[in-house]
């Protein structure tokens, strides 16, 4: 790993936010899976949530810009287990939908955990999900169309967190847990490398961290 590139990659560690996610309930397109994942690429969510099966999830290489190798993504079997999972580090949950409970999606406050529950291209949320969120917001549209894409909705909210985050200082300083840290910055750094050790049991060797 070149000087050069060790420092970009801890440069984005230290903005990467543990505590800002999304959860993509049934989200099958490949193209606004991959569009997601690049806007939480560019706001420093460090962990993806899904729910879809397995071989369904192939984000588009192109789409991506390759962001898919930065943000790691969790693949759960049912919206159930997602939302038992997320709950148990701390999240609320809020989805993305269009009802007469949702909120405007700039009254959230994103400097808590918070993980934006993101509904299939057709259906949107279902009940069953909403049933497991805390809340509904949804983006005011002023014209003949009522809802956006998915990744265009998606990259709006995401964005509004990043500016809250930005206010609250909360890019300033590394958040991620130190041992999480060292683990991302070998995997980053030597990728080859990583696979081998994880494939063999072994730990990651230690790699110096910037003063």
């Amino acid at each position: 790993m070149t000087p050069e590139r060790y420092r970009r990659i801890t440069a984005v560690l230290d903005r990467r936010q543990p505590d800002l996610t999304v959860l993509l309930d049934q989200v099958h397109k490949a193209h606004n899976v991959s569009a997601i994942i690049r806007t939480c690429d560019a706001v420093g969510v460090f962990r993806a949530h899904a729910v879809t099966p397995a071989d369904v999830f192939r984000p588009n290489r192109h789409t991506s810009a390759g962001s898919g190798k930065w943000v790691e993504v969790c693949r759960h079997d049912s919206v159930e287990t997602a939302a038992a999972a997320l709950r148990a580090q701390g999240f609320r949950l809020y989805a993305a939908h269009l009802s007469d409970r949702a909120v405007d999606f700039r009254t959230l406050d994103y400097t808590a955990p918070v993980a934006v529950v993101l509904g299939a291209e057709k259906l949107g949320v279902s009940d069953t999900t909403l049933d497991l969120c805390d809340g509904e917001i949804t983006v005011p549209m002023y014209g003949m169309v009522a809802s956006l894409n998915v990744s265009v909705a998606a990259a709006v909210v995401l964005y509004e967190a990043q500016r809250q985050r930005a206010a609250a200082g909360l890019y300033d300083r590394p958040r991620l847990d130190p041992e999480l840290y060292r683990k991302t910055l070998f995997r980053w750094g030597y990728p080859r490398l990583a696979r081998q050790f994880e494939a063999a049991g072994r730990p990651f060797p230690a790699v110096d961290l910037p003063a």
